[in-house]
């Protein structure tokens, strides 16, 4: 029964009805089948469990995989899009676009990481940049109340942790929220586009869409603000808390006064250490991270102010929130008088004069929103600007030149007790969606219908293109009224409403609302909507006082300085720039757009971009509201596939063509099926190759071919034997061609060895007759010379001297060849050809070339060490035994020989900027490159943790195994290299010494080897800390700079406290960044804190002014604090 009802793709049903289709996913969901197709469509339902179909054994099944052999996966549609891409399915080389839809809470945002990831595995993705990717991917999600469609997060990805922590965190913090739908909500919208050049990903980017920044001022009942302002709380230490200027997070009014659990707070408290790490990773610098943290906490002090009217009616800030004003100012890095002025009143210039307005209550509290609004939108576009920074495509590729896939997840259709402006444009966007997809599935397949001739009969659809008129319609539609309005001072909500409804009194998706706040109702295309017009003018302009930007952008903290600086392109993305000269003129210069123009630009380009891909769709549906698992809400269900117009999908998969291809772009793809050579590009050549196929229910039109979904399948595997055959082929051509190439050479040879031998034998033949000539005339010579006289004695003949020394050389040259080089694998034969002179000698100079080339890298290596690395490395005045200057692998692992499991030592690389932990493993010694981050911070390679420094890399490993043996460090090599290897390569740079130095370091050849070893390397790589004399030589200009931070830090005072923001911590034993204004923030907490002890109960709840719960005691405690230099000062003014 379970195997009948269970069809895997619902085109291929029979008989077609809701309760049919109701009864087919119900029992797939129930067996906890929760991906089902409709045609190339992917159904996926969010079981809200763990199911174990993501591990790394079933994402390799469906590599290169046919749809027909393997289970519907959302790995399958991740394959097709690649493959796709590359031109290895029916069509060409193409940019492919994946669109997810769905309700929020149907687990979009999960279903884009695990697409992503497959996407990475197709791409053999090992680099760093595919890392990045992964981990850039999820960056809006990861801090979901974990669950993946529902399942939990830690398991799921559990072989691939190290591939998802990097950026991950980081957008999702930002941009995720708990609303009630969903506990991980995502509050903007993301399409991510990775770039291919072949089968290899050499970019990515990430365009966001409609942040929803309402929610930093406000939270309805059941919701919360963005997941970082929680995370701070439980992760920012106590000492941290009080340089950022934070106190309990039940006291701010942006956070509700709400708090969470002891668990809950536990899980935020990992979150904020994953986003940490992942700022490290990413390559924020520590001076950004503590600006960015210290804005945060600026947002949330603005919050606090709270205002009253004078006698004379001017506003002023009330006594027990002055304190808030002064933290706000101080973590802004702006004077507390030039910030109250901003809130309070706005400065206008008419004829020359400067004319000041005061603010009622109403417009300095919506001041004081917008500001903290717009603040965290630049922070946030600040953070997807750095991202898309680190996953560009490097300089040298041409954009133009690569392939894409896109991935679109935004956000579900929304319909809350209250639905607002957010809602308005969120539902607008999944209007879009929804007609891209009726685009692509009915309007242009049947209209193709038509023109091509072929017989069909119309199938039905709902079309929601009036609902889109009646939002982007112009002159008359909802936003252009709506920009129509905002551009009125004197409008106002109702008069916005008052104007719809006149102009939309006769559309059917149009209901007038007769309640008494203002209002209307939508018909979409998903249900009934109820918009609260409350504010749409304010968000619409999303407007800050005009000095406000002046101010920040002369801020002392740089961070915010250039997030005002920097413009707004018409998609509302943050560009930055350089700080204009004159700000007041180039903020009213140009004219500001709105929040909506915004969105629907944008939204425009995204469209503009689908519509020139090809689109995979994935349609994600919710089982119930309560998020329970294996539990199936039938009325719900049904609605989602409904208002999807699942049932029309279905009709039009199973009896429509969904591929249809040009006569000419068929034959230039598959004419090889033919096997002949220049086939014509007709309907002829097209039919002919249909013949050799044996594929049936395909139809030929006018001027292309309409072929069912699973035709593309079919032909691929007729291509697929092709290409093998064309291997074997090629394979056996290969062979026959070396052979024929190695007889020749071979006769060669042998014919060579012949004449060789030959010569030889004619040149011995050619001597023996020359000595037997010489032989026969002496003997003649003797004989006529023979006298009867008695013999006279002869003058001795001078010994014959030596010949000449070149030309025994010449002829030992001759004669002796070089040896030739002992090959590396016996595979590997020597060829006859191996000795010539002339390829010795070219291979002699260039060996030569590369010696000299590893010399100078290995100069230019240790000078950046000694420039930059040595002072992080030394600890206690010396260098930690573990590391061992510049070795060879070779020699790092003789020194790890005959240590136990766990040995290890660092060294510094001899061809790169960088170091390599050596490891004694179980079977083998390995070796993990060190990366240097852009911000200083230190990565093994593949691993997803950054660390300060490499005795903090060291210490962290000792208690964490390294992927992907999980192998831990134990014990340190000390230096005990009797050839004193650890420093042998460094003795051609020279260390000026004094006499003390050079009695020290004899005294210390007579120790030990490792006492030795240790001196040698001290003076080797001299650290900045230690005396002058042991110090590298260094320019001028660099001297002078060293010289001023010196005396700065020595002279104290707050002029120094400004300036240098590296301050002595003594809690970490280490120097480390605090705020700008930091002894100003410390202040404004003492005086908020001593406000609230002397009255605690200032606020009641019935007292009619904003009620803020009484302040806890002092968190901090005494030792906690970090004295400043220069604090004394402030204290005393």
């Amino acid at each position: 029964m379970a195997g009948c009802r269970m069809p895997e793709d619902l085109a291929t049903l029979s008989e077609l009805d809701e309760s049919v289709l109701l009864e087919v996913l119900s029992t797939r969901f129930r067996h906890d089948h929760v991906y089902t197709y409709v045609g190339d469509i992917l159904i996926a339902i969010n079981p809200l469990k763990y199911l174990p179909l993501y591990e790394k054994s079933e994402a390799e099944k469906y590599k290169s995989c046919s749809k027909s052999n393997l289970p519907p996966h959302i790995f399958a549609v991740a394959d097709r899009a690649y493959q796709s891409m590359l031109g290895r399915l029916a069509t060409g080389p193409k940019n492919q676009c994946i669109v997810i839809s769905g309700e929020s809470g149907a687990g979009k945002t999960e279903s884009t990481k695990l697409l992503l990831r497959q996407i990475m595995e197709l791409c053999k993705g090992n680099s760093q940049l595919e890392r990045q990717i992964l981990q850039a991917a999820s960056i809006c999600c990861l801090f979901k109340a974990p669950r993946i469609h529902g399942y939990h997060y830690s398991k799921i990805f559990e072989a691939f942790s190290n591939c998802e922590v990097k950026v991950n965190p980081l957008l999702e913090a930002f941009g995720n929220a708990q609303t009630v739908m969903n506990d991980n909500s995502s509050r903007f919208g993301k399409y991510i586009q990775l770039r291919f050049r072949n089968t290899a990903v050499k970019g990515a980017k990430i365009n966001e869409y409609l942040l929803e920044k309402s929610r930093v001022v406000h939270q309805d009942e059941g919701e919360r603000n963005f997941h970082i302002f929680y995370y701070m709380f439980a992760g920012i230490s106590a000492a941290d808390q009080e340089v950022y200027g934070l106190l309990d997070p039940t006291f701010y009014r942006y956070l509700n006064h709400k708090y969470g659990a002891v668990e809950t707070i536990k899980q935020w408290s990992k979150k904020y250490n994953e986003v940490c790490n992942a700022l490290d990773m990413v390559g924020f610098l520590e001076q950004e991270q503590v600006d960015m943290m210290t804005i945060l906490a600026g947002i949330l002090s603005l919050g606090n102010i709270i205002y009253e009217p004078q006698e004379n009616g001017i506003l002023k800030v009330t006594d027990q929130s002055k304190g808030w004003l002064k933290a706000a100012a101080g973590q802004f890095g702006v004077e507390e008088e030039e910030l109250l002025k901003c809130l309070i009143c706005t400065m206008a210039v008419t004829r020359g004069e400067s004319i000041q307005r005061y603010h009622s209550k109403q417009q300095a509290e919506d001041a004081r929103d917008s500001i903290a609004k717009v603040a965290y939108g630049r922070v946030f576009g600040w953070i997807v600007s750095k991202v898309n920074q680190l996953l560009a495509p490097k300089e040298d590729v041409c954009t133009t030149e690569l392939q894409e896939i896109g991935i679109l997840d935004i956000f579900g259709f929304e319909n809350f007790a209250v639905n607002r402006y957010e809602q308005m444009c969120i539902n607008l966007a999944n209007e879009q969606l929804q007609y891209f997809f009726n685009h692509h599935i009915f309007i242009m397949q049947q209209k193709e219908y038509k023109e091509e001739g072929l017989e069909w009969e119309t199938i039905t659809y709902k079309d929601n293109k009036s609902i889109l008129d009646l939002f982007l319609a112009r002159p008359l539609g909802v936003f252009s009224l709506l920009d129509e309005q905002s551009a009125f001072p004197q409008a106002t909500d109702k008069t916005f409403v008052d104007k719809l409804n006149s102009s939309f009194k006769g559309n059917p998706h149009f209901k007038i609302d007769r309640s008494r706040t203002p209002g209307f109702t939508v018909i979409h295309y998903a249900g009934k909507i109820q918009y609260n017009a409350s504010g749409f003018l304010e968000k619409n302009r999303d407007t800050i006082p005009a000095s406000i930007r002046g101010l920040f952008i002369n801020s002392i903290t740089p961070l915010l300085s250039v997030l005002f600086a920097a413009t707004v392109s018409r998609t509302g993305t943050l560009m930055a720039q350089q700080r204009p000269k004159k700000t007041e003129d180039n903020f009213n210069s140009t004219r500001k757009q709105s929040v909506g123009a915004q969105f629907r630009h944008s939204l425009a380009v995204l469209m503009e971009k689908m519509f020139a891909a090809n689109p995979h769709f994935i349609r994600c549906v919710k089982p119930n509201i309560n998020k329970l698992p294996d539990h199936l809400d039938s009325k719900l269900f049904m609605d989602q596939l409904r208002y999807n117009g699942l049932l029309e999908t279905i009709r039009i998969r199973k009896d429509g063509y969904s591929w249809r291809p040009f006569f000419k772009e068929f034959a230039e793809r598959y004419g090889i099926l033919l096997i002949t050579p220049n086939i014509s590009l007709t309907k002829e050549s097209c039919l002919a190759i249909l013949q050799t196929t044996g594929l049936k229910d395909w139809k030929s039109g006018k001027s292309r071919l309409f072929f069912k979904y699973w035709h593309q399948d079919e032909l691929a595997k007729c291509i697929e034997k092709l290409e093998k055959a064309a291997i074997i082929i090629q394979k056996s051509y290969k062979r026959f061609h070396c052979q024929s190439k190695y007889k020749i050479l071979l006769a060669e040879l042998q014919n060579q060895r012949q004449l060789e031998l030959e010569r030889q034998i004619e040149e011995r033949r050619q001597m023996e007759l020359e000595q037997e000539m010489e032989r026969k005339k002496q003997e003649m010579e003797w004989k006529n010379e023979r006298t009867a006289t008695p013999p006279i004695p002869l003058p001795r003949k001078k010994k014959p001297l030596p010949r000449p020394r070149s030309v025994a050389v010449d002829k030992f040259r001759n004669a002796v060849q070089p040896p030739v080089p002992r090959p590396r694998s016996k595979l590997v034969e020597a060829t006859p050809f191996d000795n010539s002179r002339d390829h010795m000698n070219s291979s002699w100079s260039q060996e030569q070339a590369d010696k000299e080339h590893q010399i100078n890298q290995k100069r230019a290596t240790i000078r950046w060490f000694k420039e930059t690395q040595a002072r992080k490395v030394i600890q206690n005045g010396t260098f930690p035994c573990w590391f061992h200057g510049m070795i060879t692998r070779r020699e790092s692992e003789d020194l790890l020989a005959n240590q136990p499991l766990g040995c290890f030592l660092i060294r510094v690389s001899g061809s790169r900027e960088g170091y390599t932990l050596t490891f004694r493993g179980i079977d083998r010694c390995r070796h993990y490159m060190i990366e240097m981050q852009p911000n200083g911070r230190y990565v093994i390679l593949g691993e997803d943790k950054a660390h300060p420094s490499l005795p903090d890399l060291v210490d962290y490993y000792k208690t964490v195994g390294i992927q992907p043996f999980m192998e831990v460090l134990t014990t340190p090599c000390g230096q005990k290299c009797a050839h004193e290897t650890d420093y042998e390569e460094l003795r051609n740079l020279s260390v000026k010494t004094n006499p003390q130095e050079k009695l020290s370091s004899g005294t210390a050849a007579d120790g030990s080897t490792h006492d030795r070893v240790h001196n040698e390397l001290s003076k080797l790589f001299v650290p900045p800390d230690l005396p002058l004399s042991l110090q590298p030589e260094m320019s001028p200009v660099i001297r002078k700079i060293r010289d001023r931070k010196l005396q700065a830090a020595s002279s104290g005072g707050s002029a120094a406290i400004n300036s240098e923001n590296g301050i002595e911590d003594e809690h970490q034993g280490g120097k480390r960044t605090f705020p700008r204004l930091y002894p100003s923030i410390r202040l404004a907490m003492r005086e908020i804190q001593q406000v609230h002890e002397q009255q605690p109960t200032l606020h009641g709840p019935n007292s009619g002014e904003e009620f803020v719960p009484e302040l806890p005691p002092k968190q901090f405690k005494e030792h906690h604090r970090t004295q400043l230099p220069g604090s004394e000062h402030y204290n005393k003014k």
